[in-house]
């Protein structure tokens, strides 16, 4: 096939199928010229005959039947045979593209929307129409009979595919349990040996941190204003709007044969916009934005929570009028209902039985244990507990500063320790033999005192010491830093301090046991064991506004079944209520000019000096800026846009 010429690489007026050719290659080597030819030759010969026969001689003698006569006849049959072959062909193009371009939108339309049933809409509509016949609670059923079914379908799908590749892989970290689509919502994971059985049982750790921006249906505290929901619609729906307006510019701009706003433009051109839809004088009431909801109205709700005082509830006042449409909504429960939903619909379908589940609905917090027994020596070895949490900015910062009190109140405990291990270890040495560096650095102090009596160096004791010899030296926090408080450097220190106060008791005591070494290491161990508590939990300055899902399990690791089936719950949780990352400079990608192929959009010049392809628009636009003086404004740009054929039938469109 590699020898057979093709469109648009070829133009050439006789070879078959090329651009421009009179010969086709379904003609399988039929010359069209020469039958055309033959045809309007055996025509002009046949009339000359009919004349010769039909017309008398003396007529006939006066006509030049063998010069002129016959070169009319031939241009006469030719032109007219060109012209009826030239509106057959323009015809049945015309037709031809309305019958693909039909084929072609009917099939984008399926792929379009594909759980959305078309076909009987057109259907239904052919037979009355949809003023007389509404079709709109058919589609919903069968619009909801379809997403069921492709529910089952691709939960069936998640299992086998998170099954299969824990079969392929083996794996036992975080890749085996959270897909990559989902792993930047990880806020923590942590894989650790069970305390009680290191060999046989692992401990999981995992946290997940929903921002409010990434979920579908928003979650408000059961305590926000009925003032701040509806002020939150509003802001809603003026983002709307604004979004709307940027994209009917980017079309318009697409019109025009202009280049689409970078992505930086158009948050420029969103800023633009706002002060069209609000401002901040709030003291006005023709202000613009009050345009959703009058002044008035927003001053009777001023204040109003998710209860009112029974003594002052009046079914009539305009107050209690708007909170009830506001509760009737359901705008303030909706979000944490939908995801409490989702949790305990997904556990019990996958088989994640619970005994266990408590629902702060105030508190927005959700708490499901496998088992009720909360004695880790009762429980089995697989196991799991949920808590499903929603926090605001003034929760984090409340949480925060309990982390940082916590955090201080190890430092203090910490020290102590030490500071009561090392008068111990004093106390224990003896006065008559060197036992560390420090009694050796004591006897020879008088020597070195000497040896830098000439030289004038300062001595060891009278340089400042600024490292501890147990981690190193902290760099100063920035204000950033600050605010967001990772804490690596005190866990770092706290940790050693513990293992060096353990190796010094140990040195001291060897393998005796008196009351003081007993005290002292349970005392260690109670403090380790407290600080690896606290650090298994979440530290609050790394979680954002928004939905927080922890998760504990416990799963046998050559067994590793709940494991397995809590990854299937999880993705599919954060399928279902999560928009997930949005990148826009991915959403809004646009070839550049160094990755554009040069066989796209290939045009043909209208001489024989110019028959060569042309290449993409981005080098069109140099000629086009020249050709185009009269809008100096507009540079280097080129209008790309498809041409649209005007006719008179109507119904000829742009294919």
């Amino acid at each position: 096939m590699s020898d057979i010429p093709r469109s648009p690489n070829v133009f050439h007026p006789t070879k078959p199928s090329a651009v421009g050719s009179r010969n086709s290659l379904a003609q399988e080597g039929r010359r069209q010229r020469d039958e055309y030819e033959q045809l309007i030759n055996e025509e002009a010969e046949n009339i000359l005959k009919v004349m010769s026969v039909k017309l008398p001689k003396e007529v006939l003698e006066r006509l030049d039947i063998m010069g002129g006569l016959k070169e009319k006849l031939y241009n006469y049959f030719n032109q007219n045979y060109q012209n009826m072959f030239n509106r057959y062909i323009v015809t049945t193009e015309d037709e031809m593209q309305k019958k693909v371009r039909n084929f072609i939108d009917k099939e984008e339309n399926k792929t379009l929307a594909r759980y959305s049933p078309k076909e009987i809409s057109e259907m239904l509509d052919q037979i009355a129409g949809a003023d007389k016949f509404n079709t709109g609670e058919i589609e919903k059923s069968i619009v909801n009979m379809y997403g069921h079914l492709q529910g089952h379908i691709q939960r069936g799908v998640n299992d086998l595919e998170n099954e299969t590749n824990a079969l392929l892989r083996q794996k036992a970290d975080v890749g085996a349990f959270i897909r990559g689509e989902n792993a930047y919502s990880i806020v923590k994971c942590a894989f650790k040996d069970n305390a009680q059985k290191p060999k046989t049982v692992t401990d999981v750790k995992l946290s997940v941190n929903i921002l409010d921006s990434e979920l579908i249906s928003p979650i408000f505290q059961y305590q926000a204003t009925v003032e701040y929901l509806i002020k939150d619609q509003i802001a809603r729906t003026i983002t709307n709007l604004i979004d709307r307006e940027i994209e009917q510019m980017q079309e318009q701009l697409i019109d025009e044969g202009k280049e689409e706003l970078s992505d930086s433009e158009i948050i420029f051109e969103k800023f633009k916009l706002v002060p069209k839809y609000t401002d901040d004088d709030t003291e006005d009431e023709s202000s613009r934005r009050y345009t959703f909801m009058a002044k008035n109205l927003l001053e009777k709700i001023e204040g109003l929570r998710a209860e009112i005082d029974p003594r002052e509830f009046d079914p009539l006042n305009i107050r209690e009028n708007l909170k009830k449409i506001i509760d009737m909504e359901n705008i303030r429960n909706r979000g944490f209902n939908t995801a409490i939903n989702s949790m305990t619909s997904i556990l019990d379908t996958s088989k994640m039985g619970y005994q266990y589940a408590e629902n702060l609905k105030n508190a927005r917090e959700l708490i499901i244990r496998e088992y009720e027994d909360t004695v880790i020596t009762r429980l089995p070895d697989e196991r799991y507990q949920i808590r499903l949490k929603y926090y605001d900015s003034e929760q984090l910062e409340k949480e925060r500063a309990a982390y940082d009190q916590q955090v201080e109140a190890f430092k203090v405990e910490v020290f102590h320790l030490m500071d009561v291990v090392e008068s111990v270890y004093q106390s224990k040495k003896s006065n008559f033999k060197v036992t560390d560096f420090d009694d050796l650095s004591s006897q020879m102090r008088g020597r070195i005192k000497k040896s830098k009596a000439d030289s004038g160096e300062p001595l060891y004791e009278e340089i400042k010491k600024t490292w501890n010899e147990i981690v190193r030296i902290k760099a100063d926090q920035t204000e950033i830093e600050k605010l967001n408080q990772t804490y690596l450097h005190e866990k770092d220190l706290f940790k050693k301090v513990l293992i060096r106060s353990r190796e010094k008791i140990r040195g001291v005591f060897g393998y005796q046991n008196p009351e003081a070494r007993v005290i002292l290491d349970q005392r260690i161990d109670f403090l380790e064991k407290e600080f690896e508590d606290f650090e298994y939990i979440i530290n609050p300055y790394h979680i954002q506004p928004g939905l927080l899902l922890d998760v504990d399990i416990t799963s046998i690791k050559r067994k590793r079944y709940t494991l397995q089936q809590m990854a299937n719950v999880l993705n599919e949780f954060l399928h279902g209520i999560s928009k997930g990352f949005q990148d826009a400079a991915f959403a809004t990608f646009k070839r550049r000019r160094s990755t554009v192929r040069e066989d796209i959009n290939q045009t043909f010049g209208s001489g024989p000096e110019d028959m060569t392809v042309a290449t993409t628009p981005e080098v069109e636009h140099f000629s086009a800026a020249e050709d185009a003086p009269e809008n100096p404004s507009v540079k280097g740009k080129a209008d790309v846009t498809p041409s649209r054929r005007k006719s008179s039938g109507g119904d000829l469109q742009e294919l």
